[in-house]
């Protein structure tokens, strides 16, 4: 069963061409374009999957972070381009596919970049990993069917994640567990590279061991830990904690306007709620005057703004000021 911030009973308009016209002749702080990466705003529920705050279920993180002393915060600020060294690592795009393991994603993708920043090591961190065993009595999560990213960042303190590529990375034998979920069109023109999704969403993977099997080290000697995790209370916590450490993780409520995103300052237009979703976020910024977040999506690079889209900052849009998780990755450990 999937958690409630996975599937909603209001009624929703399918027709995503429909909502892109909507909204662009609002002529808001944003563009709107049907993504030919759905069908309808149904195929959506499937890339979310994450519990928020206010919903039955949730579990705070252990640690909280309000106060900054001393920051200096830049009026603008980007991951990709404030650590250039790590900046192939950063500003790689993935794609979930059909599951609902966006709060893995955010999650791992967020840590993978701080591990970088911290360390200089650009090794590919398994998302893999944390969606088959960041499970519900460590994480109160479920894989496929949803989960709480600031948990994640919790098992990374406790347990660790090995490391792993992408999809496509299956074969090369550099990380122990690739992501095994093929990218898929929802109900689109399939191409090579997207072929059609299976009629039904993925299963959560299962992983114990190294799924590539040319890999030197064992899933147990693989694995990588954060030595701090937390969430971010306030935005210039959150601004002064990314220019310090680099990206970290949130988490908004997905209203049906959004999927049609294309450019500009996303605000929603819609009160029609699809669900929970967790996303990475790169850094912040003003475009025409409208103050926003930049943010790292997994639903890869053909989607939006090449992956990534722009939101409103500065009072809570969609609640994406209000979830936000993180952690240290400095003298990082591998687990004995």
């Amino acid at each position: 069963m999937k958690f409630a911030a996975c599937l909603l009973t209001t009624a929703i308009a399918s027709d995503l061409q429909e909502i892109a016209a909507r909204v662009n002749a609002l002529e808001t702080t944003w563009k709107a374009e049907a993504p030919s990466k759905f069908q309808d705003v149904e195929d959506v529920k499937a890339f979310l999957g994450t519990i928020l705050k206010d919903e039955e279920g949730f579990v705070p993180q252990e640690k909280e972070i309000s106060l900054v002393p001393n920051s200096d915060i830049p009026a603008e600020f980007d991951v990709r381009t404030a650590f250039p060294d790590c900046a192939e690592v950063s500003g790689n795009i993935r794609d979930q596919s059909s599951c609902g393991s966006c709060w893995a994603f955010g999650s791992t993708e967020a840590f993978n970049d701080r591990l970088c920043i911290a360390t200089g090591n650009k090794i590919k961190l398994s998302v893999e990993d944390t969606t088959a065993n960041c499970g519900f009595l460590q994480c109160f999560s479920m894989g496929c069917n949803g989960g709480q990213p600031g948990k994640a960042w919790d098992w990374f303190k406790k347990h660790g994640v090995v490391t792993g590529g992408d999809y496509f990375d299956i074969g090369n034998g550099e990380t122990c567990a690739p992501y095994s979920l093929k990218p898929c069109a929802h109900h689109v023109p399939a191409t090579e590279k997207y072929p059609a999704c299976p009629s039904s969403e993925y299963s959560t993977p299962s992983l114990n061991s190294c799924s590539e099997s040319t890999y030197s080290k064992s899933y147990k000697d693989d694995k990588i830990q954060a030595t701090d995790s937390y969430s971010l209370n306030g935005i210039e916590a959150i601004q002064a904690d990314m220019v310090q450490f680099g990206s970290a993780t949130a988490a908004f409520t997905v209203y049906d306007d959004f999927p049609t995103y294309k450019s500009g300052v996303y605000k929603k237009t819609s009160n029609k709620q699809l669900g929970g979703h967790a996303v990475k976020l790169l850094g912040w910024g003003t475009e025409n005057g409208e103050d926003y977040w930049l943010v790292a999506n997994s639903w890869n690079e053909e989607w939006g703004d090449h992956g990534t889209f722009k939101i409103a900052r500065g009072h809570d849009e969609c609640g994406i000021e209000s979830q936000v998780s993180a952690g240290r990755a400095d003298k990082t450990e591998i687990v004995a």
